[in-house]
């Protein structure tokens, strides 16, 4: 059914264009870094100028850090239909490539310089954009297929905390009632916004399957996430991941 359902987009006219949007970054980075920033509180005490430099890819609303940081992330990723129907104007402005879920496009009319995922059920890691990627419940497993995709050799994590202020049954679509203490930013997910609460139990067997992908191309991610919860990546600092 999925992969019927691909075929038919294959067919249209938007489908071929997204289609070869996409080609462009196959192994444009072969054998280079790269940085996935996610959005924890620990972003406040990581040492995020050394970044500069570096591409990256920022998750969501990231780049409500981006005048303090003084730069902009080289690649963006929002997926979750409540942050683009939410955030689509901001996401609208970045400057740099945006890749989202197919069925967001609704929420991005005008918007031509992202590209559409194919959202496929089930657990598993998409080595091949052009056959849909998994959700893996976190933007940051997206992230983490886009980095593959696109032949990143190293790849180094920073602000995937991989805890939560807010608690709840995993999954469930919450609304703030006041400053968002789970993200580094007290608007991230501010007063009346719409959020679904993270699966940090489903996101971990996502993560371990990509760490597999990784290594067995002979790859590897790290964690540099300052005082990070998550066990499945190596730690190591960030100073020395970047040597």
């Amino acid at each position: 059914q999925h992969f019927h359902a691909w075929g038919e987009r294959k067919l249209t006219g938007s489908g071929r264009a997204n289609d070869a949007y996409l080609r462009r970054f196959k192994d444009i980075h072969r054998g280079q870094r790269c940085v996935i920033i996610g959005n924890g509180p620990s972003l406040k005490r990581t040492e995020m100028s050394l970044l500069k430099n570096e591409f990256t890819f920022g998750l969501n609303r990231i780049y409500l850090m981006f005048d303090d940081l003084g730069f902009a992330t080289t690649y963006h990723v929002a997926t979750n239909k409540y942050v683009v129907e939410q955030c689509g104007d901001d996401l609208r402005e970045l400057d740099s490539p945006l890749f989202t879920f197919t069925k967001n496009r609704r929420f991005l009319d005008g918007f031509h310089d992202v590209g559409y995922l194919h959202r496929i059920m089930g657990t598993w890691f998409s080595r091949d954009l052009s056959r849909g990627v998994c959700g893996g419940y976190t933007v940051t497993y997206v992230a983490m297929q886009l980095a593959y995709y696109m032949g990143f050799t190293d790849v180094v994590l920073v602000g995937v905390d991989h805890r939560f202020a807010a608690t709840g049954e995993p999954n469930q679509l919450v609304e703030s009632v006041g400053p968002d203490t789970s993200h580094f930013d007290p608007t991230y997910f501010g007063k009346g916004m719409k959020w679904q609460l993270p699966d940090l139990e489903n996101s971990e067997i996502s993560y371990g399957l990509a760490r597999r992908a990784f290594e067995e191309d002979g790859r590897r991610i790290v964690d540099s996430t300052v005082d990070g919860a998550l066990e499945v990546f190596p730690k190591i600092r960030l100073a020395d991941a970047l040597k």
